[in-house]
């Protein structure tokens, strides 16, 4: 069947399925079998400690595939200079830059004169407004049931869709609760050109950084396993709940602050988890869609379930 949309024939992609940023998890082998078997890669580059290490991670890459991939920068990260990692990018002619969190505009200028695709992650309506008027080729719409930092309003996936989809005139990409070819389908009818996924791709077999205790995590639990924290701090975040996250709540429940918070809300806490699956000394994101994951195929056979899944209810939309 034909899938062509606004964002497979931007990015010159065969599916409209985009790999979600990541933090310190979304690297080649990733990226890579995301784009071989027809969606959108992307690389973290932010959670690299050098620009080099983000050369070094792009070329890998493009090792791996002659797929168009993208490369996020999470931009929120407490003013974490990223002007030399652009720059990186930039000489590498990567093909997609997407951004989320923080100010776009400074990346929106150091773009300016290439014809790289900008994309940027956005929570609200006025976003993605704003996004399209500082020149956005597309946004990326999550939902409140999404993993990581989400908006400040609670607005759900089904409702954000055709909001921003009506406000905008650049392709929409859905994100937030969707792992299966019906999240899929439900998103184009809303009126998005695609989806973006983040905690289904955790759960599969080229997201080698994440440990085994965090991917069967995300099998074995549910949607109720999640909760939102960094509210006090204005920055929402869903993550599984563990101890460690009922510390952080108790945290801003006492008001605490950031400075009471940073050393349990940070990347050394973060990685704890999903690297070493130490449980109850970090912390790990994950969206509810946690609740239909039920194994760790290989990216491949994720995509090629999806479509199928996909081709079946465009079936039965046309009895």
């Amino acid at each position: 069947m034909n899938w062509k949309t606004g964002i497979t024939e931007l990015l010159h992609i065969k599916y409209p399925i985009i790999q979600g940023g990541l933090a310190y998890l979304a690297y080649s082998e990733l990226s890579a079998a995301v784009s071989n078997a027809g969606g959108l890669g992307q690389i973290t580059a932010m959670s690299l400690d050098t620009p080099e290490d983000l050369k070094k991670e792009i070329q890998k890459v493009k090792k791996l595939t002659n797929k168009p991939f993208g490369v996020n920068f999470a931009i929120g990260q407490h003013g974490r200079p990223f002007s030399h990692f652009l720059d990186v990018a930039i000489e590498e002619a990567v093909p997609v830059i997407s951004m989320t969190g923080g100010n776009p505009s400074p990346i929106f200028e150091q773009l300016k004169g290439t014809n790289i695709k900008k994309l940027v992650l956005v929570a609200a309506r006025r976003q993605a407004e704003k996004a399209e008027e500082l020149g956005a080729d597309a946004v990326m719409v999550v939902g409140q049931e999404g993993g990581g930092h989400l908006g400040r309003n609670d607005i759900g996936t089904m409702v954000l869709i055709p909001q921003v989809v009506d406000a905008v005139n650049i392709p929409v990409i859905a994100s937030g609760g969707i792992g299966d070819g019906r999240g899929l389908m439900a998103a184009l009818s809303l009126g998005a050109e695609g989806i973006e996924m983040g905690t289904r791709f955790i759960a599969t077999k080229e997201c080698v950084h994440a440990s085994e205790l965090y991917k069967n995590k995300l099998v074995e639990g549910t949607e109720n396993d999640t909760i939102v924290i960094k509210r006090s701090l204005g920055a929402p975040a869903r993550a599984i709940a563990n101890n460690w996250t009922e510390k952080i709540i108790n945290i801003e429940k006492e008001d605490g602050g950031y400075e009471k918070l940073k050393d349990y809300i940070s990347g050394e806490a973060n990685k704890r988890y999903i690297y070493e699956g130490k449980m109850d000394q970090g912390f790990a994101w994950a969206g509810q869609v946690m609740g239909l994951i039920k194994d760790i195929p290989s990216v491949k056979e994720l995509i090629k379930r999806m479509i199928e899944e996909g081709e079946e209810i465009r079936k039965k939309w046309g009895d």
